[in-house]
């Protein structure tokens, strides 16, 4: 499928969309959500990543910074005033992090904003936090579920083959131990989201392995909410610039990629995800008619993408997203982190993003590094 051209493209896309409406009927969903990349400082090497910062990045975007605890907190709340329902956090990993980072993290979140959902830390970061603790994944995250953790995204994943990974993440955990720490989160009723990072090194018969791997996962385990392609962003990116990466997919591998993952994935993962940040809300709309039933977060602050070049903005306003959703003919479902309609028990935030934009400069002019 992935191959698919001429008449065979068009339709696997339209069996993919034609799939959606019988799972999704015509409902796109989205959530309101805050991003919190708590620090830009990472000691892994990834060849990929524009967003940490480090004596081999220095000629990078952005300047290497870590927010204190207590402004994790207070970025929490003033998303919690705004309507949000959802904190979204990933950073780098500090040299100077361990386990107790994470559960103060989360305690700082839940001491301010005790009914914010927490859905934080790669399995990259799973990993670390109990590794510098001395205690085994399923205790780590027993302990992360005790301080408020909710559910993890399933990034780290970028493509689960390990002729990929060791060259483009030689140093971060490999495909087996990525689903470990999944089945583990699940296991202890951690659910998870599932990603892809596609358009770089590998090729379609890695991405094949990739589905599969996480097809069998969810039949294993059921803790899997939703799958989100995430198509490389390559200006920024460090192998790029060295030559070593392709510019990013092609639209068709884009639309492709949501298409093949709503049918392959099915009747597994019922939530195909289109990252907006990514391709944009031209780009959202032509995955919204190739089997993508949501639209994610509207992030209020997004850095990782930013740090790699894109160009689409760090905030689609509920509003807005309401609009555009139904300019589409299509009905917006305002949802939780675990895709529970909750439109009827939020209200809608009227935001000044202009304000926004210039409270966030003010935070990261006050704390570039801490």
């Amino acid at each position: 499928m992935f191959k698919a051209r001429g008449n065979d493209f068009h339709l696997i896309l339209n069996k993919a969309n034609e799939l959606r409406k019988i799972i999704n009927a015509e409902q796109v969903s989205y959530v309101v959500t805050r991003n919190i990349n708590y620090t830009n400082i990472c000691k892994y090497t990834c060849h990929f990543c524009a967003f940490s910062k480090g004596k081999t990045k220095e000629n990078l975007r952005g300047k290497p910074y870590l927010l204190s605890f207590e402004e994790i907190g207070n970025r929490a709340l003033e998303a919690w005033n705004r309507g949000a329902t959802e904190v979204c956090m990933q950073g780098g990993i500090h040299p100077h992090f361990d386990g107790e980072t994470y559960l103060n993290i989360c305690n700082a979140i839940t001491t301010k904003v005790p009914d914010m959902h927490i859905h934080a830390f790669s399995p990259l970061e799973i990993t670390h936090g109990a590794t510098s603790l001395g205690i085994s994944i399923e205790n780590f995250l027993i302990m992360l579920k005790e301080s408020g953790l909710k559910t993890m995204p399933g990034t780290a994943a970028e493509i689960l083959d390990d002729d990929v990974r060791k060259n483009i993440c030689p140093d971060k955990l490999n495909s087996n131990q990525w689903l470990e720490v999944i089945k583990t989160a699940h296991r202890v009723g951690i659910k998870t989201t599932s990603t892809i990072m596609f358009g770089h090194q590998e090729h379609i018969e890695h991405w094949s392995t990739h589905l599969i791997k996480l097809r069998e996962l969810q039949k294993e385990t059921g803790g899997i909410t939703e799958f989100i392609p995430l198509p490389f962003v390559s200006m920024e990116s460090p192998m790029y610039k060295r030559g070593n990466a392709r510019p990013g997919p092609t639209f068709r591998e884009v639309l492709l990629m949501h298409a093949v993952a709503r049918l392959a994935l099915h009747p597994y993962i019922q939530n195909i995800q289109s990252s907006w940040v990514k391709l944009g809300s031209s780009g959202a709309e032509s995955c919204l008619h190739a089997g993508v039933n949501d639209m994610g977060g509207t992030l209020m602050n997004e850095s990782i993408s930013k740090a790699a070049g894109s160009i689409h903005g760090q905030e689609f306003e509920p509003l807005k997203m309401e609009t555009f959703i139904k300019g589409l003919g299509r009905k917006p479902v305002l949802r939780d982190t675990l895709y529970n309609d909750i439109s009827n028990e939020k209200t809608i935030n009227k935001v000044d993003s202009e304000a926004l934009d210039q409270m966030q400069f003010f935070l990261d002019s006050a704390h570039p590094i801490y």
